[in-house]
């Protein structure tokens, strides 16, 4: 067995059956998404979308794709077609085009709000005002939008070796989760992800309740 497929299988050996994880696979080769693939992996993230789509057209067809990168507006389309689910949702006009883009081929697209809960400012995502506000105008339009389901949220923490600030963060995002899901979702069972937690933080993320972790370096190796 090789030795990406031995840290893959350790690691997944290592979660609780209610976390599920997005192998992050960019700048990563066809060959090594394929080695884990036949370890079972179904679940792959990728940030360009560029590299998705060569990926895509090369790799098996059960491979469930995540977009977790900044989506730019213009190339939703290229995409839509068959991505799983569109992680990096962070603005109402985003969230329109995506909607546009599914309903032309008549499909339902999942997604989840980014969060900005880091300290830097090149971290991309929404404030907890900001989604307040999306969801108020996705609720107005919510007739018009019948091709886009929001699952969740997603949030990337600081990048520090300060462990109580992670600890805070995540626990932040997740406070936000429970109110979403117990108010404005609430009976709304497809919203259900919490989306925190990478290769360097993601004991810290299970902790503080995420149920999904996007690890590429922990498996593949620094890029």
């Amino acid at each position: 067995m090789s030795l990406l497929a031995s840290d893959y299988l350790k690691l997944c050996s290592s979660l609780p059956e209610s976390v599920s994880l997005v192998a992050v696979s960019k700048k990563k080769t066809l060959a090594d998404i394929r080695t884990l693939y036949e370890q079972g992996q179904r679940d792959f993230g990728e940030n360009y979308v560029q590299e998705l789509l060569d990926k895509q057209g090369q790799l098996p067809a059960e491979i469930r794709w995540h977009f977790i990168g900044h989506l730019q507006r213009n190339k939703v389309k290229a995409i839509v077609p068959f991505v799983h689910m569109i992680q990096s949702v962070d603005s109402f006009k985003l969230l329109l085009e995506i909607n546009k883009q599914a309903a032309a081929i008549e499909r339902r697209l999942d997604v989840l709000l980014q969060v900005h809960i880091a300290e830097e400012e090149t971290k991309f995502g929404l404030d907890e005002k900001e989604v307040f506000e999306l969801l108020e105008y996705f609720e107005a339009q919510k007739g018009q939008l019948q091709h886009v389901r929001i699952c969740g949220l997603l949030g990337m923490g600081t990048a520090t070796n300060d462990e109580g600030q992670t600890h805070k963060e995540f626990a932040r995002l997740h406070a936000l989760f429970l109110n979403l899901k117990a108010v404005q979702f609430l009976g709304q069972d497809h919203f259900s992800v919490c989306s925190m937690g990478m290769s360097g933080d993601y004991k810290i993320a299970i902790s503080e309740g995420s149920n999904m972790l996007r690890i590429g370096s922990l498996i593949f190796g620094l890029r």
